[in-house]
């Protein structure tokens, strides 16, 4: 594979199991699933369907009973935990439905310290900060911390700081879910908008039809399988 033509995640043939006593609960079987760069894919599926689990085996919180998980072409189905968090850092950012701010920091400092755990220098980690939050319309709000900042810049925050170090996957699990109308276009506008600028390949679970159709591709999960709705 050319690199024009690797996938920014490729799930190929992903099986994850759960036990419930002497029974075992199978979530994804021999799921195929291709995010490509630049790109951003709504997934849709009912409570219990498995999103919250092919997220976190797409994000490399979980481990695939069987199949692999190719990040930009790289497997990463035999690597440790160590090698696991090391390309997490680097490579996949995250939002949820509930921002998970640290209070006690600035919205410029939660910006700055995934870069600061990653490595780089307090003067550069603050400059991106504020490019990244003066992009998503945040320019004057700095130094808030998150107490001080509305439900929907919060989230605006979260994302920033999901793709403060450049990842390659954006995984988000209901980031508009807790915010009114309004509010949940606003956020979901900004995060479209840093995907499309930074080339970055975004997959989002969202119970919201609507802001579903805006994006590039639409899936669902069924019987353990990720199926393109139309």
């Amino acid at each position: 594979m050319s690199a024009v033509e690797t996938p920014a995640l490729w799930l190929h043939a992903v099986e994850r199991r759960y036990l419930q006593g002497e029974a075992s609960l199978e979530i994804l079987c021999g799921t195929e699933f291709a995010l490509w760069p630049g790109e951003s894919v709504a997934l849709i599926a009912p409570s219990g369907a498995g999103k919250s689990t092919l997220l976190h085996v797409a994000g490399l919180l979980e481990k695939p009973d069987g199949g692999e998980v190719y990040i930009g072409g790289q497997p990463t189905a035999e690597m440790d935990d160590d090698q696991r968090t090391a390309l997490r850092r680097t490579e996949l950012g995250f939002v949820y439905q509930f921002h998970h701010l640290l209070p006690e920091f600035s919205a410029l400092e939660n910006v700055m310290l995934p870069q600061l755990i990653r490595g780089l220098g307090r003067a550069q980690a603050a400059q991106r900060a504020q490019e990244i939050l003066s992009y998503l319309g945040l320019g004057k709000r700095f130094s808030h911390r998150p107490g001080e900042l509305s439900g929907g810049e919060q989230q605006r925050v979260a994302i920033a700081r999901a793709v403060a170090n450049g990842p390659r996957v954006l995984l988000a699990d209901e980031p508009t879910g807790n915010l009114d109308p309004r509010t949940a276009d606003h956020v979901f506008s900004a995060l479209t908008q840093i995907v499309r600028a930074t080339g970055l390949a975004a997959l989002v679970a969202t119970h919201n039809m609507e802001l579903a159709s805006r994006m590039d591709r639409r899936v669902t999960l069924r019987d353990g399988l990720v199926v393109e709705l139309p």
